[in-house]
């Protein structure tokens, strides 16, 4: 997503952020309607209106026609499927994160709880738990069985707390656990 791209996403949001505007969108989704009956329907003053059918004119959201001495406001639903198309994609919306390195953040996290392949510390918090999970589970060779006594094995050398550990890789589903027998989970197959 280009730099133009990503401000228009930013404006469309701040706009849509507002309680007002967003009722606005929704009651010309349904129908073509004034600054005044937009005022009469919202209980505001046709001023304040006004102002926010401007900010959703600038984006391109309302389309206005005049009708003798009123102007008719409807929602302009090309250029919002266009938006839909261009901006929110789910290739567009991967852009993003462009420039965040997610990789970094989860070695920083690894160098922090692993000291000589050790866990010094099972995380407390949930995302760097499955930092450490995904490390862990790497242990296990994927379509393998372990019995739990050779499950622990495994785990031990990493961290006494086997018990735990087996239970947060079974519940983060990592592995999957049936009649004592622990397998590891393929990554596609992760809830």
């Amino acid at each position: 997503m280009g730099q133009k791209e990503f401000e228009q996403l930013l404006r469309f949001f701040k706009a849509l952020a507002n309680e007002s505007r967003l009722k606005i969108v929704g009651i010309l989704a349904n129908r073509e309607a004034s600054v005044s009956v937009l005022a009469d329907l919202l209980d505001l003053r046709a001023p304040t209106v006004s102002h926010h059918l401007t900010k959703l004119k600038e984006l391109r959201l309302v389309n206005m026609r005049a009708e003798g001495n009123l102007h008719m406001y409807s929602l302009n639903e090309d250029s919002l499927l266009r938006m839909n198309k261009d901006i929110f994609s789910p290739q567009s919306m991967a852009t993003l994160v462009e420039g965040v390195d997610v990789q970094s953040w989860e070695d920083k996290v690894l160098r922090t709880f692993i000291i000589d392949g050790r866990l010094v510390q099972i995380p407390a918090k949930h995302k760097k738990r499955l930092v450490i999970l995904e490390w862990l589970a790497e242990k296990f060779e994927p379509g393998a069985r372990y019995p739990e006594r050779e499950v622990n094995e495994i785990i031990k050398p990493c961290h006494p707390d086997t018990a735990s550990l087996r239970r947060h890789l079974v519940d983060c589903r990592f592995m999957q656990r049936e009649q004592g027998v622990y397998w590891r989970v393929p990554e596609g197959e992760r809830e």
